[in-house]
């Protein structure tokens, strides 16, 4: 039940730039979460980080969503540095938003098709 539950932002956050193929995800109650890397080498990867920022934690007053986009990291002087042990998480604590809400939300918002890098272009 529970990957059913997570299949199409799984499949969504899989065609992301950047976003490594080593994805988590998790229910607690009405707590669910996906965890996830990102290529902080790849030339997209900042963007990736500002456009999910953008839409799951804050894409406007009026239309906040229940969820926060934030990295995770052990211990960095146990472990090593952000290209090996940064993560990032998805989180949200409303059970009336599932995470095929999120899926949605970010198809609406991230650069279309999100896999073609061109799209993904920032004029400056």
């Amino acid at each position: 039940m529970e990957d059913k539950l997570f299949d199409k932002l799984l499949q969504f956050l899989k065609k992301v730039p950047s976003i490594g193929n080593s994805i988590g995800s998790g229910v607690e109650g009405d707590f669910w979460w996906v965890k996830f890397t990102i290529d902080i080498e790849h030339a997209l990867a900042w963007n990736v980080v500002q456009e999910l920022g953008h839409v799951l934690n804050y894409v406007s007053v009026e239309e906040r969503l229940p969820t926060s986009f934030k990295p995770v990291s052990p211990p960095p002087y146990m472990n090593g540095g952000p290209q090996e042990f940064l993560s990032w998480v998805i989180e949200c604590e409303s059970k009336d938003f599932i995470p095929d809400d999120a899926a949605e939300w970010l198809e609406g918002h991230l650069p279309k098709p999100v896999d073609k890098l061109k799209k993904w272009k920032i004029k400056e």
